[in-house]
């Protein structure tokens, strides 16, 4: 403890974390989810599709990543695993799987304007 102009200070040692390398990197635009057709299907990482899985496609990230999806209108959010390509329709960045969407509370309207959230691969070198 240190005493100085009638205040008494109790000094608490200070934690430091230490994160990796990795920066996060954010995506705005329009999701929407999977028709039941696919359930079943293979996709384009080989995994099984299914809607009951947190899961979705985007076009280029890698098989893997783990992305926060974020619905603008509602502000839920949503974590989902990249496991296969798309959408394959102009204007949108993720298809997600029916769990997801529902849990972003989308279901309804069937696009949602949305914020993805995801960290970038270390560089190595």
């Amino acid at each position: 403890m240190h005493r100085s102009l009638g205040f008494i200070y109790i000094l608490l040692p200070a934690c430091i974390f230490f994160t990796s390398c990795a920066k996060y990197v954010t995506q705005t635009g329009k999701g929407s989810y999977y028709a039941d057709k696919f359930e079943g299907r293979q996709t384009a990482s080989g995994a099984i599709f299914s809607q009951h899985k947190f899961t979705a496609a985007h076009k280029t990230l890698a098989f893997g990543t783990k992305v926060i999806v974020r619905n603008l209108s509602n502000g839920k959010k949503v974590k989902v695993t990249i496991n296969d390509r798309g959408p394959f329709v102009q204007g949108r960045i993720i298809d997600l799987s029916e769990s997801a969407a529902k849990k972003l509370g989308m279901i309804s309207q069937g696009i949602a304007d949305v914020q993805l959230k995801y960290k970038t691969k270390k560089k190595s070198g």
